[in-house]
């Protein structure tokens, strides 16, 4: 709550700066007679900016800022006996702080965890002052310069434009700055697994069986009882995802073909909501459907045609994505069908071609680049999927091509790894990092192939 109120101080003065300068700048332009680089609300908006932005940034650094002070400082107030245990871990004893700090107390802890909690506190309070004063000065103080900035000759109109282009910028910069930092955590910790496990064991293994063991096992060629090959999960991913794109990828494109160039207004705006309503479901009531529904359905469908199917199967999870992704498919591929300029069906028409030529020869190889595109898009969200499989195609590692057996993938596989209390130290837990570095190499690939037919067939129609 210290945050929120805070916050909205900050915001209640940046307003009231807001105001100050658009009643300072239509002052000047009744005494300049218009005479204005720019519009009134340009001048409140930089008295805004000013106010708001750098105390802002004073905030979150220091929010961000005391949680590693505090941490280096409480070092000192753990006790030598504790430190020089066999197995003392700072995090451990770090936590166990921090839930005395905020009230999570379970038991009675030790009395140095106590009396540390008690000095991270007061550290906070001490911090909390320092925050809201330096804020709330920054505030005021950056407020009223540029406040004082506004006359007949500023150009608030080009400076508040430079501030919105720097903060879009930063925004660009911080989101590929997240990006590699969660490809560089993955991969630190996917060559401490390659260090336990070898490689070409990982890669082209054909058994999975992950298990805890007592010591970690170095070297190629030793048999454990734990067992790595990643084939098994690699081929449940991509069954279950061609069977989510077989049902997909037609279904979605043929509803975009027919709602864009052969629905009326009427049927477009009654169905085409109607069936974008399939993407906000969650994944869980689809994994219920896939686990009750759909799985019973299959199972006795095949007992009937003398087909053994699983209960659970990457049939009935494969069948149930495809619903989930299919509006993926078409929304995108609807809007981009859309896009094609009229005058190319003009020109078909002209030349004699029917309704369906058009629509087959013209319109979507126009259309091409943007429907490959939604595939892309939906090629991703099968492979990430997570609930659907874990409820509804199982956990079982099978190295199998057949649709009716029961298979799992590779996130489901990550979520079973590193749930619960965990040795982070492991090859098991470890081995979870290694599969999403592989997931991310192999899906970055098909994701360069596909812009390069992309690019390939854009070019004849730029």
């Amino acid at each position: 709550m210290f945050n929120f109120y805070l916050l909205i101080v900050i915001l209640l003065i940046s307003f009231i700066f807001f105001f100050l300068g658009l009643k300072e700048a239509k002052k000047l332009k009744l005494v300049h007679k218009n005479s204005l680089h720019s519009l009134p609300h340009y001048y409140g908006l930089y008295a805004l900016l000013a106010s708001l932005l750098p105390s802002l940034g004073i905030y979150f650094l220091m929010t961000i800022g005391d949680d590693f002070l505090f941490s280096n400082m409480i070092k000192s107030y753990i006790p030598d006996e504790v430190t020089n245990a066999k197995n003392y871990n700072f995090l451990i004893a770090l936590a166990q702080i921090n839930n005395s700090v905020e009230g999570l107390i379970f038991g009675t802890p030790p009395q140095w965890v106590t009396n540390a909690a008690e000095v991270w506190k007061s550290w906070v309070q001490t911090s909390n002052i320092i925050i809201v004063s330096l804020c709330l000065l920054t505030s005021l103080v950056s407020g009223y310069y540029g406040f004082l900035k506004i006359n007949e000759n500023f150009r608030s109109r080009n400076a508040v434009e430079k501030i919105i282009m720097t903060l879009l910028a930063a925004s660009s910069v911080i989101a590929i700055f997240t990006t590699i930092a969660i490809i560089f955590s993955i991969v630190f910790e996917s060559v401490r697994f390659f260090a336990l496990i070898p490689i070409d064991e990982f890669l082209f293994g054909t058994v999975w069986n992950p298990q805890f063991e007592g010591a970690e096992r170095a070297g190629s060629g030793q048999q454990g009882l734990s067992q790595y090959g990643a084939i098994p999960l690699f081929a449940g991913t991509f069954l279950i995802s061609f069977i989510a794109l077989c049902v997909a990828v037609p279904v979605g494109l043929f509803s975009a073909i027919y709602l864009s160039e052969y629905a009326s207004s009427k049927e477009r705006a009654f169905f085409k909501p109607l069936l974008e309503i399939l993407a906000g479901v969650p994944t869980v009531v689809y994994g219920f459907f896939a686990a009750l529904t759909v799985a019973p359905f299959l199972r006795s469908s095949g007992s009937i045609l003398g087909l053994d199917v699983a209960s659970e199967s990457a049939l009935a999870a494969g069948l149930v994505m495809g619903i989930m992704i299919i509006p993926f498919v078409s929304s995108l591929s609807d809007d981009v069908i859309n896009a094609v300029p009229q005058s190319l069906r003009d020109a078909g028409y002209g030349l004699g071609s029917t309704k369906n030529e058009t629509v087959l020869k013209i319109v979507l190889p126009a259309a091409l680049p943007g429907v490959v595109a939604s595939i892309i898009l939906a090629v991703s969200r099968a492979v990430g999927e997570t609930m659907i499989v874990v409820m509804a195609a199982g956990l079982a590692a099978n190295l199998t091509a057949n649709p009716l057996e029961a298979v799992t993938t590779v996130t489901s596989q990550i979520v079973t790894i590193l749930v619960g209390d965990q040795e982070f130290e492991s090859a098991k837990t470890l081995s979870a990092f290694a599969l999403a570095l592989t997931l991310i190499i192999i899906t970055l690939c098909m994701n360069f192939y596909a812009l390069h037919v992309v690019k390939k067939y854009r070019e004849q129609y730029d």
